[in-house]
């Protein structure tokens, strides 16, 4: 559904330059899939970036851990102002106007960011994950929440069949992109002192040592580790992709092009495991920009839907 085309004030249109101007600097993949969107719900898109950027950089700075509560907190304090409609266009924090610019535009169900706050303290706490339905918890606070707020920007096309899935579908989508990094950062994790890979997954394949150095744990099947989780972030992908359909083109496009970058992530990861040890896997500009104008032109979302239609994905 298209937010409704009305009057921005300059103070609105500067608040959104300035989160269009924090995504096109920090965002690596997403300022790929949201160049082509229209305007105003690439803006939107770009206002819950800007907030969401804001609180990760709480959750991975250099603050102590005391420090890194209250500032959450301060940053709930804040979304519960844009929920409550307290944060007007003469406020002084861009990102908050744009925000709560979008919110009154889009149906946003700003309670997902309440659960990235959550998400991120749990970051704090230094957690741990036994298995993977703990570590999906974590996973739906921190991406499968932006997936439904991000649905909330996009809508869905009037009609669409199993339209009512589609956020389930988001949040799924939102798992699989969030796994896939979670394989390409183990070592930069591990040398913050954290372990996202379930506790479970690790001992099966003699991995519970870490991921320290640029090598596997002596006597461990590593290779055997990121297939098994290459397979359940596949898994994952499949299901989430029946979203596609339901989209307009251009948000269609938006999202085959974000799925499409992890997708070959994942790819990348999976012909080379140990790559994740020796340093960032990431793809070059112009293979996302490719990437991109396959989803623009509609390819990668009939290639994907085939090929969820066959289970092959």
């Amino acid at each position: 559904m298209e937010g409704q085309t009305t009057y921005m004030s300059a103070q609105v249109q500067a608040a959104y330059s300035y989160c269009e101007a924090v995504t096109g600097q920090q965002a690596r993949n997403f300022a790929y899939g949201i160049r082509l969107l229209p305007a105003e719900k690439r803006q939107a898109m770009s206002a819950l970036y800007a907030f969401s950027r804001r609180v990760d950089d709480i959750g991975d700075g250099e603050l102590d851990a005391q420090t890194k509560r209250i500032r959450l907190e301060s940053t709930r304090t804040l979304l519960d102002r844009i929920r409550n409609g307290a944060v007007d266009e003469d406020d002084t924090d861009p990102v908050a106007v744009a925000l709560a610019d979008a919110a009154r535009r889009f149906p946003l169900p700003l309670g997902g960011l309440d659960e990235l706050i959550d998400g991120v303290l749990m970051d704090v706490r230094g957690a741990t994950y036994e298995t993977w339905d703990d570590l999906k918890v974590y996973c739906r606070c921190v991406a499968g929440a932006i997936g439904r707020l991000s649905l909330g920007v996009f809508g869905t096309e009037p009609g669409a069949p199993g339209a009512d899935r589609a956020p389930e579908y988001a949040d799924t989508l939102g798992l699989a992109l969030q796994l896939t990094n979670i394989l390409r950062d183990v070592r930069e994790d591990a040398a913050n002192g954290r372990t996202y890979l379930p506790a479970d997954d690790l001992a099966k394949f003699g991995c519970s040592a870490g991921f320290h150095r640029a090598t596997p744990p002596p006597g461990s099947d590593f290779a055997g580790l990121v297939h098994f989780e290459v397979r359940r972030a596949r898994t994952l992908f499949a299901e989430g992709y029946r979203l596609l359909p339901m989209l307009d083109r251009r948000s269609g496009a938006c999202v085959a092009a974000m799925a499409g970058i992890y997708r070959r992530l994942l790819d990348r990861i999976e012909r080379d495991p140990e790559a994740v040890l020796r340093g960032r896997v990431s793809l070059p500009g112009h293979e996302k920009a490719y990437v991109a104008v396959r989803g623009l032109s509609g390819l990668d979302a009939r290639y994907i839907s085939r090929r969820t239609a066959r289970g092959r994905v």
